[in-house]
């Protein structure tokens, strides 16, 4: 127990140190970090028995995509569990924007079931903040669109938890209620 703990705060420092300098899009330029550590408690809140490597995966679901880590050096510091997880989330980023959104839709019936929570746990994540604090160059629009296609990336998952498909659920009504 006292090392998995460890493992995760060794998690959680290393995510800061590659994402320190990021910043979210959103108006408030919060720490990227904070996006990183919502997603982690998100998958913590949901598990309903300890998973420390998928807490792990979750503050460094964005390391490879964003901060330039490779899988072997996840691999290395943490475990192949722990790579091959956020491997399994990570967008290829030599894809246009478009085809990565399209992706996602493609390959989420894909997931495993653990990469599933991560990735639930990361578009509530990314919800809320457009709903906080929205990129200031989005329109009413945008939002809308990023909503409907965060609906259809959630719709095409086979096994999603259902504490986090419930708080997406909520996080969507949200949404509605103030007509985005």
């Amino acid at each position: 127990m006292v090392q998995d703990l460890r493992a995760i705060l060794d998690a959680a420092h290393f995510a800061a140190l590659k994402h320190a300098g990021q910043k979210r899009k959103g108006a408030a330029g919060e720490p990227y970090i904070n996006h990183l550590l919502e997603v982690a408690e998100l998958v913590s809140w949901a598990l309903t028995s300890p998973d420390p490597n998928l807490v792990i995966a979750a503050l460094l679901h964005d390391s490879v995509e964003d901060a330039g880590v490779t899988a072997d050096e996840l691999a290395q510091r943490f475990s192949q569990d722990v790579a091959d997880l956020v491997m399994e989330v990570t967008d290829d980023k030599s894809l246009p924007k478009a085809e990565r959104k399209r992706q996602q839709i493609l390959n989420a019936p894909k997931k495993s079931v653990r990469a599933q929570v991560i990735k639930l746990a990361d578009k509530i994540s990314n919800l809320r903040s457009i709903l906080h604090s929205p990129p200031v160059d989005w329109d009413e629009a945008r939002k809308r669109q990023y909503f409907e296609w965060s609906k259809q990336v959630i719709a095409a998952l086979t096994q999603p938890n259902p504490a986090l498909l419930a708080e997406f659920e909520r996080t969507c009504r949200r949404a509605e209620e103030i007509h985005l």
